[in-house]
């Protein structure tokens, strides 16, 4: 019961996702790894991002966790089968919470799907929209200079609002009334992108409704934690400590954590 839950990431955009768990869970300890010094998964080839996947899972599989939470929506899109099918634990995407969040909000089934080039080609939030309302009318955009604008820190002021703007410029002329954040980098640009595309259209990410999923799969296997402790969460980056350190502890509130570099075979 009082086993870690494990958390994957291209690099912190899974923070987004471990935050909302924190929140609802506020006992259960949670291990995370970001794959820092190999983001962003985006433009890279399946098999690269399913392999990639694969090692930071065997990596927390080792530390004996008790479900796995892929915060990750390109590599939930090319991956999550296969570990659902052969770990011993649970294993849970972001995707399909994503998706049934924003069928659960929209008001003219108009969906915008913000995400990876990787998670767009994959059509894995057109499948799982229309698994869940066939009259969605689904506008895909690749946002391919977010993650890295995320993951350098430099995500606040001039620089960063043009950036973002200049991206969301495919969506002048469309008619949409939601907004699905499909990369979990995006929430930490939430503010800025809502400030782009109007007060008028609802913006969400996936991580509250995986938070939720969480919550039930633990409930439901008899596994919630226990114990009335401070949860001892882990964190580890392949690439840079200090930078990952600055955006975690940033956007976590928590104060210092423990963060260590982990190499991944």
């Amino acid at each position: 019961m009082n086993a870690p839950i494990g958390v994957i990431d291209s690099g912190v955009g899974g923070l987004t996702v471990a935050k909302e768990i924190m929140k609802r869970l506020p006992n259960e300890t949670i291990y995370y790894i970001g794959d820092t010094a190999r983001c962003p998964y985006g433009p890279r080839t399946r098999q690269e991002v399913r392999n990639f996947t694969w090692q930071m899972a065997k990596a927390l599989e080792k530390m004996n966790i008790k479900m796995l939470v892929i915060a990750c929506n390109t590599a939930t899109a090319v991956a999550l089968e296969s570990l659902q099918r052969n770990m011993p634990f649970p294993v849970l995407g972001v995707i399909n919470a994503g998706a049934r969040a924003a069928v659960k909000k929209t008001k003219r089934h108009e969906v915008v799907v913000l995400a990876t080039e990787g998670t767009i080609k994959s059509g894995a939030y057109e499948e799982a929209l229309m698994s869940l309302s066939t009259s969605t009318q689904i506008i895909p955009l690749a946002c391919p200079t977010f993650v890295p604008l995320v993951e350098s820190g430099e995500y606040k002021g001039d620089f960063a609002n043009n950036l973002i703007a200049e991206g969301l410029k495919p969506l002048k002329n469309e008619q949409f009334d939601t907004v699905i954040l499909g990369c979990t980098h995006y929430p930490i640009l939430q503010k800025q992108i809502e400030a782009v595309v109007g007060e008028d259209v609802f913006v969400l990410s996936s991580a509250e409704e995986t938070a939720k999923d969480v919550q039930e799969m633990l409930a439901y296997n008899g596994t919630l934690a226990d114990s009335d402790a401070v949860p001892a969460h882990k964190f580890y980056a392949t690439g840079s400590v200090p930078i990952f350190r600055s955006i975690a502890e940033n956007w976590l509130e928590q104060g210092t954590l423990d963060i260590k570099r982990i190499s991944l075979k």
